[in-house]
């Protein structure tokens, strides 16, 4: 089949625009499993959106926690960019209309003192140049109609990224176990998921680590000052409107959520 890449971007932009989610893009205007076409409609996007004035800010990483690849049928990482007009206050309301088919999820965000240009990490690289850790719900969303997604579908909708919201509690890595800590994300006092650092990809470094070497060969690196959400530590949960939603990450922090309950 053709790669239509500039058709994908188009049809994702008139589902941002519109709230109307599109088609798959697989088999249609991108080939099953062409991942590179994929972040080439990813990347369209991206130059929009600064062509509007908008600042990148970092990096999501997606598919990471192994109930999120079960879920989807997609068994590799990906990655999507994050810009200043995603970012939401903590405990700020978020308005419903604003996403079309949001779901949230739990993470751990690392926020970098110093870049990271190489291809290949130690762990003690990564440490040192991460300046702290803050706990963070990842808002995601799709423009493609009912979640019906591949890696490529995802990767193209720049991994299916909506919002995020960072909570103000910074913790040094040296002062908190990434890969035993707990995760529970409570809707209106009860637990909607729960898990731990182990979750994703055994470990939050693990996925910091393959992100800044997939960055760096791209000749795109990460840079002091970005911030990086690392994954899913549980399962990603449905938004209902009108919630609010609190993550607790122990030894991290708690981060908090709501949704406006109509169209504003």
């Amino acid at each position: 089949m053709n790669v239509d890449v500039e058709a994908a971007n188009r049809e994702l932009a008139e589902a941002r625009s519109s709230g109307k989610p599109c088609a798959p893009l697989r088999g249609r205007l991108l080939p099953e499993g062409d991942v590179e076409a994929a972040y080439r409609v990813q990347q369209l996007q991206a130059r929009a959106w600064q062509g509007r004035g908008e600042r990148r800010v970092g990096a999501k990483i997606g598919l990471t926690s192994r109930a999120v690849q079960e879920a989807f049928g997609v068994f590799q990482p990906d990655f999507g960019i994050l810009t200043d007009v995603m970012a939401v206050a903590d405990g700020a309301e978020v308005p419903i209309d604003r996403l079309l088919q949001p779901r949230v999820e739990a993470e751990i965000a690392f926020v970098l003192g110093a870049d990271l240009p190489d291809e290949l990490l130690t762990t003690v690289d990564l440490i040192r140049a991460v300046d702290h850790v803050l706990p963070a719900i990842e808002i995601v969303d799709s423009r493609i109609a009912d979640w019906d997604i591949s890696i490529v579908d995802t990767v193209a909708d720049n991994a299916s990224s909506g919002l995020f919201v960072l909570g103000t509690t910074p913790r040094r890595v040296a002062d908190v176990d990434l890969r035993l800590c707990g995760m529970v994300l409570e809707h209106a006092g009860e637990p909607v998921s729960v898990g731990a650092g182990a979750a994703c990809l055994g470990n939050p470094l693990h996925a910091l680590a393959w992100l800044a070497g997939t960055l760096a060969r791209s000749g795109d690196p990460l840079k002091a000052g970005d911030v990086v959400l690392s994954g899913a530590l549980g399962p990603m949960v449905p938004v209902t409107p009108g919630a609010a939603y609190e993550a607790r990450i122990s030894g991290v922090g708690s981060v908090r959520t709501c949704f406006s309950k109509e169209a504003q």
